[in-house]
């Protein structure tokens, strides 16, 4: 897969210009504040219209305009296919594949991206709801049903939540709780397997890099944990179904009186260890970073071994709080496919790296 070349219009502080990239390695450098990041987050944006740092549209716009686009020329499944998007202040988005108006998941479709930026590092020592955006994004690539099934899940889990939410005030709203609960543990039962399929690829994968990354020094070991029922999250879909209903039935009076749902999918965690350690609680700053990383790394094999694709990969700020050796690990560790990588560290970068160096100032790439 490969991005050609990506134009934008008063998208953020980026001038309107169109910045072509190599099929390689592309180094991105720059002072703090010059664009670099939002050169990335256009990128991003052809991989399905959704940024990696906002929800929310307006914040995309340049201050004193009324829209912004962002359009691309990409090659993926050994297809040649132009994308653009236009954001519209206050309006409806509008999407374009090969000039054909277009859906969200039909953007996802086209190109296919691994992600690293500094929050990912939350995928680590921050909350659960972050370990599981890392396993519904990466999924959703590779299993195109998988984000229908998310959504489905989710309106399952609104709807039951307004009812124990608001019970008190409407007894009524009880008649179709258990249906819901049903539903909600149909649901859990195919994402449990999902799920619990990639984490197994993904320790699998990210151990071996880690050791390396850490010359041998540290051992990353990757779990999943969901409903406490569920011994064997990789059984049959009638068997965790089960498991979680019988959950549901023995908290159905605690969900009542919290006002909240206690069991289900929404509740599922990736457990990550170095060395035995639960990271989470005790690993470092660069330990964090350094599994952090190997899990991307490992993910673009995962995608690679699935599809026979190697997917862009972007890194952002990747060299941070990275001693000289495992700086040197990463930068001989991106090659294979085209990659896009952004710091201010140009000179010691561009070293060790052969390819494109693109330089941002005000905006702009300029060199």
């Amino acid at each position: 897969m490969q991005v050609y070349w990506v134009e934008t219009e008063n998208f953020r502080l980026l001038a309107g210009q169109k910045v072509e990239f190599s099929p390689g390695i592309n180094v991105i450098t720059g002072e703090n504040a010059q664009g670099k990041t939002t050169l990335l987050e256009a990128v991003y944006l052809l991989t399905g219209a959704r940024s990696f740092r906002t929800s929310f549209d307006r914040e995309l716009i340049a201050f004193e305009a009324d829209s912004a686009f962002v359009g691309g020329a990409v090659r993926a499944a050994d297809r040649d296919q132009k994308i653009e998007l236009r954001l519209l202040r206050g309006r409806t988005r509008q999407m374009k594949r090969n000039g054909v108006r277009s859906t969200p998941a039909q953007m996802r479709d086209a190109l296919k991206a691994i992600l690293f930026s500094p929050d990912d590092l939350g995928m680590v020592r921050g909350p659960a709801a972050a370990r599981r955006r890392l396993m519904d994004a990466a999924i959703s690539q590779l299993r195109p049903g998988y984000g229908a099934l998310l959504a489905d899940y989710n309106r399952v889990y609104e709807n039951k939540l307004r009812i124990l939410k608001d019970w008190r005030e409407k007894p009524s709203l009880l008649e179709p709780l258990d249906d819901f609960s049903r539903s909600l543990a149909a649901y859990s039962a195919r994402l449990i397997r999902y799920r619990a399929s990639f984490a197994r690829l993904l320790c699998e994968a990210a151990a071996p890099i880690h050791r390396e990354f850490s010359a041998g020094q540290e051992e990353l070991s990757i779990g999943y944990a969901t409903v406490s029922t569920v011994a064997d999250p990789a059984a049959p879909e009638r068997e965790i179904f089960d498991a979680v209903w019988e959950r549901q039935n023995q908290l159905r009076q605690a969900e009542l009186d919290a006002g909240s749902c206690l069991v289900g999918a929404h509740k599922d965690d990736l457990t990550i260890a170095i060395n035995g350690v639960d990271a989470r609680s005790f690993a470092s700053q660069g330990q964090a970073r350094t599994a952090a990383l190997s899990v991307k790394l490992a993910e673009r094999d995962i995608f690679l071994d699935d599809t026979g694709e190697m997917p862009v990969l972007l890194l952002d700020d990747v060299l941070s709080e990275l001693d000289a050796a495992r700086q040197e690990f990463v930068l001989n560790h991106i090659g294979g496919g085209q990659t896009l990588v952004t710091c201010c560290e140009a000179e010691s970068v561009s070293r060790l790296l052969s390819g494109r160096v693109l330089h941002m100032e005000k905006g702009r790439v300029t060199g």
